[in-house]
């Protein structure tokens, strides 16, 4: 029976380390937690036990996280770390990974996303592979890009492979530049796409640097993703051209297809999980879009008008249409400038195809 991970998690502060083990309970892999308030105490542990995943502050007394960090990359270079803490420093973010972190948070973004954090720490602790990305090491290159892109980023991503150096350059969510090996623009982008694993870090934005890109993100990633899918060879196919892969692929092509923005997919509550392409949040917006529709469905009783088939709504920005097919809920997002007489028809269309 494969052994349970163990995640050490070191911070001088006691109350701190609770609310952690409190959150770190949702892990599905159920890893064993141990806690450290000093550093010398974490170091001892390290020593004397093997874990899989150290989680670490930076300002504490006498030896502070990143002189720990320091030591457990010379003496541990298999473990894997994660600078959890309160300090908004680019600096010291900077620091923290040229010692080799995997990630670095945020304690107020840990707090106010702490799934993403979960999905994060539960991707360092699985299986050692050649494949991905480190940080999110079960997520792809496109995933990261896309991450990027929904939280409307304004930042440098920065992404090394062995002596290769690559970096694309987001603005308010748009991807604005690419750069790697003397190419620039969307070839760069294309050929940085093609890398199956690496690292990555995020740098401070460059507001004032130069747009070579400037078609749509989901046109340049399915464009991306059906090069490669041609390209691969089925006898050595790796992971990354995988069924979560041509899933990708196929949720790209129908959005760029149909001219939606974004789609919300809702089985029925305790079902399973809800699936968001395009937009954040999907949780909070998967309830919206059952209740929605439970509330249009009570509304055709009282009014004796019927099952009333979809809702129609503007927006300031954009345009949503909300139903049903077979037992799961949608929420579909269109741009304002699409034809609203055809919008139904086109969401039904989507949504049809959307787990063929």
């Amino acid at each position: 029976m494969e052994s349970t991970h163990k995640i050490l998690i070191l911070d001088d502060d006691a109350d701190w380390l609770e609310l952690c083990r409190e959150i770190f309970s949702r892990l599905p892999s159920r890893p064993e937690i141990r806690t450290a308030t000093a550093s010398s105490r974490a170091l001892g542990l390290l020593d004397s036990e093997p874990f899989r995943l150290l989680i670490c502050d930076l300002k504490m007394p006498r030896m502070d996280g990143l002189q720990v960090l320091s030591v457990v990359r010379r003496r541990f270079p298999g473990l894997r770390t994660i600078v959890l803490s309160g300090l908004e420093d680019e600096e010291f973010r900077s620091r923290a990974y040229a010692l080799g972190v995997d990630l670095f948070w945020l304690k107020s973004d840990m707090q106010q996303d702490s799934k993403m954090f979960l999905d994060c720490i539960e991707s360092l602790l699985g299986r050692d592979s050649d494949g991905g990305f480190r940080g999110i090491q079960s997520k792809g290159l496109m995933d990261i890009i896309q991450m990027e892109c929904l939280s409307r980023s304004s930042t440098v991503l920065r992404i090394t492979r062995g002596p290769l150096v690559a970096k694309l350059w987001f603005q308010e969510g748009e991807l604005f530049d690419a750069e790697v090996e003397g190419a620039r623009g969307e070839a760069a982008f294309r050929r940085i796409l093609a890398w199956k694993s690496g690292t990555f870090e995020n740098l401070p934005a460059e507001p004032d640097r130069e747009r070579t890109i400037t078609r749509p993100i989901n046109a340049l990633l399915l464009e991306s993703a059906q090069a490669m899918d041609e390209n691969a060879n089925p006898a050595t196919e790796t992971q990354f051209f995988d069924a979560s892969h041509r899933k990708l692929t196929w949720k790209l092509s129908l959005l760029t297809r149909e001219g939606a923005e974004f789609v919300i997919s809702a089985p029925p509550e305790g079902h399973g999980e809800p699936e968001a392409f395009g937009v954040q949040a999907s949780d909070q917006l998967a309830g919206w879009t059952r209740n929605s529709l439970e509330i249009a469905r009570r509304l055709g009783e009282t009014i004796e008008a019927g099952p009333l088939s979809h809702i129609a709504a503007n927006g300031m920005e954009k345009q949503l249409t909300v139903l049903a097919h077979g037992k799961k809920s949608f929420l579909v997002g269109w741009p304002l400038a699409a034809d609203a007489n055809q919008l139904l028809e086109q969401s039904k269309k989507l949504v049809a195809s959307w787990d063929s």
